[in-house]
């Protein structure tokens, strides 16, 4: 009979050449378990095999968080909807489930700075990794700036076909820095692209009215661009002060 130590090394030996982590992790501790409650074999082999499976799960996940290059993860555990004014946690929690990004749709959260519009956007993007999509997390300015990188380079159709891949993509505050014509022509093109095919989230503290004044007063190209991401899609409208401000001045307050 074979040593139950070399049996081991045989068993994670085969676990590496088939890469098969959850089972490396869990073979032992499920053996035990077994024996000590009579399971039959082909319990055990559920088991082991259950196990690899979540670890592919939480493998797969771990891989979308990572390229979704979220600046911090948040969480809609972690946002205070007693303190934000016009966010309705039942709508978040709705659209957590991501049937938005199936269909697909839009997401517009807009509203002024600091009321949590980013964290949202964030939160939502992080559930759509847990159902492993693809996610994709950029400032407004930085995707502009790639996509005028990219055609000076001749790597344009490249990188828009890889941005289509991406089932969420998260542009976060147009109009902090306004783009030039060729710039705005590039963004249109790609959130063009990805009209009725891909769900797209924009974070906004500008009216809609305002944003032209983000594309070089193109006024035919902004109504356009609104008009494609306004069109199936769930606009949310945060309100009242800025959230650090308002944590800012209950620590200043005294005593």
């Amino acid at each position: 009979m074979t040593a139950p130590t070399v049996v081991r090394d045989l068993v994670v030996a085969h676990t590496r050449a088939l890469k098969l982590p959850g089972v490396a992790r869990t073979f032992e501790g499920l053996a035990r378990q077994a024996r000590d409650s009579h399971w039959p074999h082909e319990d055990y082999l559920h088991e082991v095999l259950s196990a690899e499976q979540a670890s592919r799960h939480e493998s797969v996940i771990r891989q979308r968080l990572r390229e979704a290059r979220f600046p911090e993860v948040k969480t809609l555990d972690t946002f205070d909807f007693a303190a934000a004014d016009g966010v309705n946690a039942t709508q978040l929690h709705t659209l957590a489930r991501g049937e938005w990004v199936t269909a697909p749709e839009n997401l517009i959260l807009a509203g002024p700075i600091g009321t949590g519009k980013t964290h949202l956007a964030i939160a939502l993007g992080v559930e759509a990794t847990k159902q492993k999509r693809r996610v994709l997390f950029t400032r407004a300015a930085d995707l502009v700036r790639q996509l005028l990188e990219a055609r000076d380079t001749r790597e344009l159709t490249r990188l828009q076909q890889r941005l289509l891949r991406v089932e969420v993509l998260i542009v976060d505050e147009p109009g902090f820095v306004p783009f030039d014509r060729v710039g705005g022509e590039l963004l249109f093109n790609l959130l063009t692209d990805r009209y009725e095919r891909r769900a797209t989230v924009v974070t906004t503290n500008l009216a809609f009215a305002e944003w032209v004044t983000v594309f070089a007063g193109d006024e035919k190209l902004t109504t356009a661009l609104l008009d494609r991401l306004a069109h199936h899609a769930t606009v949310l409208t945060t309100k009242g002060k800025s959230y650090r401000m308002r944590r800012r001045r209950t620590r200043e307050e005294p005593s």
